[in-house]
């Protein structure tokens, strides 16, 4: 079964922008917090910000106190006077988009146009645009309402930012046969555009089409409209537990798209709920790969393979033949330190990772066991290398350990700052700096220091930076909501891709580089191909043609295979 997910499905600007100043409303304004109706419209995201203590109000009390986010939507201008002078400070979320053509209405009911908006007469978007037609506005669902108004001598018509693009359409060209006089403004949102355009094209490229969203939300509901218009079978879905798999177990090829207001985690959970379904109908050695594949992932067995063959590569450009115990160590740290990390980090993989974190708490006994014993051994194995291995692989294993304790307590500061895991980008910094000292500098310490050590160090870091900082971008909606600052978070998803695009360029130049100048082993010619293979990974999901899932993972993780294997098979090229 082939599974192709949407490259628009998701939060769109103006919810991703509404989300996020909830998310940090508590740490920025008094309390209590508010939002002026359901922020967006998806109950997992609303239930989300109740657990954080926001709040819903429809109603306006006459003494208020706190804090009130407008919801992405808009509201009315007379609402938001109200709420200030009740007593309420008000933050407004509404979507740009949307404030666009509140402007557009506002501007022109102050010159005598009538507004006609043509969009869902009970969608708070629509009720909020109204608020700015001075009461000379109408809304309309479909081109008959349209056709019952009156003629009016001055008038413009806008739409609902989610109003389905072919209705529009129609409009439009109805009002150019009879009412050429009226201003016509294109106010659909061009994220809405795009994924009823691309709902489209995916219909004719699959069987079926899953649409995720709430039940209430419009653009959910004009996608599934969209697809079902193009002829394919649709199913509307809210989570993974409403999929009808019976019906979907006969399509040879699944589409799936989400409502603008759809956090990526519900996204995620389909489709490994579809990757499931598909792994139930393979056969033969794609069945048995699949059925290896996964637990060794989740558990962090093909993450520490992967550790060891760098370590492994790494040898080789130093030029050292003595590779077993490094290779093993690292291994066992890295093992040890993931699955640690794993389950004392559930909260956020209960967002990024469902089924990863249901793995950790269904098995967190037999798992802790396993860490401590893989970290004991590692520590052993660097004793059986001497003293300086033993301390250093000691230290980093208990700063490992310390990350998520709280190390100030709160007699000394009540600051935000307690512990290790509270300094912003320190995750992905501390575990890139971890793997370069297990993968290189713990085999370099038999050797003369020199410029090559240096050089496999930074290659080293910089090829599991950019590994951790990709999954923290997968990662940004639920690292967000349990308060991770991860890099991405920090500086912004698309200044992280161009650095790590940066990064990885600059690693096979490197490589190149120093194999010319005789700095390295040759053996950089052939290995410069694992971080440009990274690179072309990171541009195709840029390109929204690979989305998060088990596969996407599992190729990240592959590329310190590859240049494991890369290693292992040069002396025989």
């Amino acid at each position: 079964m082939k599974i192709i997910v949407a490259k628009t499905a998701g939060f769109c600007m103006g919810v991703r922008r509404a989300v996020e100043m909830a998310l940090d409303m508590p740490n920025k304004h008094k309390g209590p917090i508010f939002t002026f109706g359901p922020l967006i419209h998806n109950p997992q995201v609303l239930d989300l910000l109740c657990d954080k203590g926001i709040s819903i109000i429809e109603d306006i009390p006459e003494n208020g106190s706190g804090t009130v986010l407008i919801r992405a939507h808009g509201v009315p201008p007379g609402i938001k006077k109200s709420l200030k002078n009740s007593g309420f400070k008000v933050i407004d979320s509404t979507c740009p988009r949307v404030v666009k053509v509140q402007t557009i209405i506002g501007k022109h009911a102050k010159d005598g146009y009538i507004s006609i908006i043509i969009g869902d007469n009970n969608h708070p978007e629509v009720i909020g645009l109204l608020g700015y037609a001075r009461g000379k506005g109408y809304a309309v669902a479909n081109l008959e309402e349209f056709e019952s108004l009156p003629e009016f001598e001055k008038a413009i018509v806008v739409a609902q930012t989610t109003q389905n693009i072919l209705l529009f359409e129609k409009v439009k060209q109805f009002i150019a046969n009879r009412y050429p006089h009226y201003k016509i403004f294109d106010t659909i949102c061009n994220s809405t555009s795009l994924r009823q355009a691309e709902v489209k094209e995916l219909s004719e490229q699959v069987d079926a089409i899953v649409v995720v969203g709430g039940h209430n939300s419009g653009n959910t509901q004009r996608l599934a409209e969209v697809a079902i218009e193009a002829g394919k079978p649709a199913y509307q879905i809210e989570t993974e537990s409403e999929l009808d798999l019976n019906a979907l177990s006969s399509a040879r090829s699944i589409g799936i798209t989400a409502g603008a207001s759809t956090p990526n985690w519900l996204i995620k959970r389909v489709l490994r709920s579809l990757e499931d379904l598909s792994f139930n109908k393979t056969r033969g050695w794609r069945k048995h790969f699949y059925a290896i594949q996964y637990p060794i992932f989740v558990a962090n067995i093909y993450v520490s393979i992967g550790a060891g063959c760098l370590c492994y590569a790494n040898i080789k450009l130093l030029g050292s033949a003595n590779y077993f115990p490094y290779v093993l160590m690292s291994m066992l740290y890295v093992f040890s330190m993931h699955v640690i990390n794993n389950l004392t980090g559930m909260n956020a993989d209960y967002y990024n990772d469902p089924d990863r974190a249901a793995f950790y708490n269904k098995h967190k006994i037999l798992l802790a066991v396993l860490a401590i014993s893989a970290g004991g051994a590692g520590i052993l194995t660097a004793y059986s290398a001497g003293l300086a291995p033993f301390f250093v692989l000691s230290f980093i294993s208990l700063t490992g350990l310390s990350y998520n304790l709280r190390i100030i307590p709160k007699t000394i500061t009540r600051g935000k700052y307690r512990s290790i895991r509270d300094i912003p980008g320190s995750k992905t910094a501390l575990i890139s700096a971890a793997w370069g000292v297990v993968t290189s500098l713990l085999p370099a310490m038999s050797l003369k220091i020199s410029p090559a050590i240096i050089i496999v160090f930074t290659w080293s870091i910089c090829m599991v930076f950019v590994r951790t900082s990709f999954f923290d971008i997968l990662d940004m909606q639920g690292d967000r909501i349990v308060g991770r600052e991860t890099i991405p978070i920090i500086i912004g998803e698309d200044l992280t891709v161009r650095l790590l695009k940066a990064i990885l360029i600059s690693m096979a130049a490197v490589l190149i580089v120093s194999g010319v100048f005789g700095i390295i082993s040759r053996l950089a010619f052939v290995l410069f191909i694992s971080p440009i293979s990274l690179f072309f990974l990171l541009l195709r999901h840029e390109q929204g043609y690979m989305h998060s899932g088990t596969k996407l993972e599992f190729l990240v993780e592959s590329h310190f295979i590859m240049a494991g294997i890369i290693a292992l098979l040069w002396p025989f090229a």
